[in-house]
């Protein structure tokens, strides 16, 4: 078996996905939406604009879905990154249900949208199990389930031998809620991408924005000497550097690791349960484990702020092996196995958990979607709010994601 590949993501290391060349923009241009940003959720959002009957570009640095997408865990979760109970008590319930409810709505809608394209991505719908290991976990844990239905959502409870049974982990108890699924989120980018071109939008890879100001009708983008002018730039980076360094304050830069075990015999997989639901313990941070189609295990946390460049191969190395021994704590039968990947996965939180997605009132003619998380559904929850707000349609519960909130608490 060949060494571990360190810093390689298993989604740009498959055959099924070569990857497909979009130009460069290299002369003036004009369009009334710019996204910069060809990650899940600009390609969403331009699929879901173009989808809409609305002319769009979209503008990747580099190339498209290569970058926090081709490295993230593959998992669209149809919960937040955030527990409901401490969410409510910052933001109260009305905001904690939005973020909830609308979580999981974007996760199945996703998943719709991705079966309705057609685009391979291998999709896997499935189950999440919130695993609680010691008595004290379960306690805490049932306070969320409880407070989570008495608000109208949906989970249920798990008593420890049925948790062994289905996912091959010992604790006291578990939460279970539907909705999720794994995917390749490289591949579904990419689909989206291809999707909204076919309904009109134009893409650009290798065109970076160097520079967007609002002007008296619309944005004006830079992408070093070439000027793009549109009506309305949205800014689908997930973090507001370096185009909008004012707005750094509000986030976190984070980084998440991952390990991608070989495929696994038998001997592992007979105790491991029924191996269909992901998983996430209830350590800080958390685990978050799923079985692949073809019997790896994708186990990702080891949480940290962000490392320099030169600080990532010892970085890389370290903390892939640190969670393969906190593998072998959940899953014993695994000990001893070495991964075939080990990546990290950068990542934008906000530092009051809840994403930005909107306009700001400081900046005419731009809209935002920053500080989404590691959740791929975050992506196209935005993307449905950034349509909302092209269109001056807004939800109630859109504010709840706005830069609004920031003003309200001073």
């Amino acid at each position: 078996m060949p060494g571990i590949r360190y810093g390689q993501s298993i989604w740009l290391d498959q055959p099924q996905s070569k990857r497909p060349a979009f130009p460069k923009l290299n002369r003036p241009y004009d369009v009334p939406i710019a996204i910069v940003g060809g990650g899940l959720t600009g390609c969403a959002t331009a699929y879901a604009l173009a989808a809409a009957g609305h002319r769009v570009a979209l503008f990747e640095a580099d190339r498209l879905a290569g970058g926090a997408t081709a490295l993230a865990a593959g998992l669209l979760l149809a919960i937040p990154g955030v527990d409901y109970l401490p969410l409510e008590k910052t933001h109260g319930r009305k905001a904690a249900r939005a973020l909830w409810q609308d979580t999981r709505r974007a996760a199945l809608d996703a998943q719709a949208t991705l079966r309705r394209l057609n685009i391979k991505c291998g999709l896997r719908p499935a189950d999440a199990i919130m695993v609680a290991r010691s008595d004290a976990e379960a306690k805490a844990l049932k306070r969320e389930l409880e407070a989570a239905k008495e608000a109208g959502l949906d989970g249920s409870w798990i008593a420890g031998n049925a948790l062994t049974t289905m996912t091959g982990i010992e604790g006291a108890g578990g939460m279970k809620t539907a909705g999720h699924a794994s995917l390749d989120p490289y591949r579904a980018a990419v689909g989206l991408a291809k999707a909204a071109q076919a309904r009109g939008a134009v893409v650009f890879e290798r065109t970076e924005i160097t520079s967007v100001k609002h002007t008296r009708t619309g944005a004006e983008l830079s992408a070093g000497p070439v000027k793009i002018q549109a009506g309305t730039v949205i800014l689908a980076t997930g973090s507001p550097d370096p185009l909008v360094h004012a707005l750094a304050r509000h986030f976190v830069d984070v980084e998440t690791y991952a390990v991608l075990t070989p495929p696994l015999g038998a001997d592992v997989r007979k105790t491991a349960g029924r191996r269909e639901a992901i998983v996430i313990d209830r350590t800080e941070p958390p685990h978050r484990m799923f079985w692949t189609a073809d019997d790896r295990v994708l186990w990702t946390g080891a949480d940290q702020p962000r490392v320099a460049d030169r600080k990532r191969p010892a970085a890389l190395v370290q903390r892939s092996g640190q969670l393969m021994y906190e593998l072998s704590l959940a899953l014993p039968a695994i000990s001893g196995v070495q991964p075939e990947y080990g990546w990290h996965a950068p990542w934008t939180r906000s530092v009051d958990d809840l994403p930005f997605i909107g306009p700001h009132r400081n900046y005419p003619h731009h809209l935002f979607a920053l500080g989404l998380g590691a959740n791929l559904a975050t992506a196209f929850l935005a993307s449905r709010i950034l349509v909302r707000a092209v269109a001056g349609e807004p939800d109630k519960s859109d504010e709840y994601f706005g830069f609004a909130r920031i003003a309200s608490r001073r």
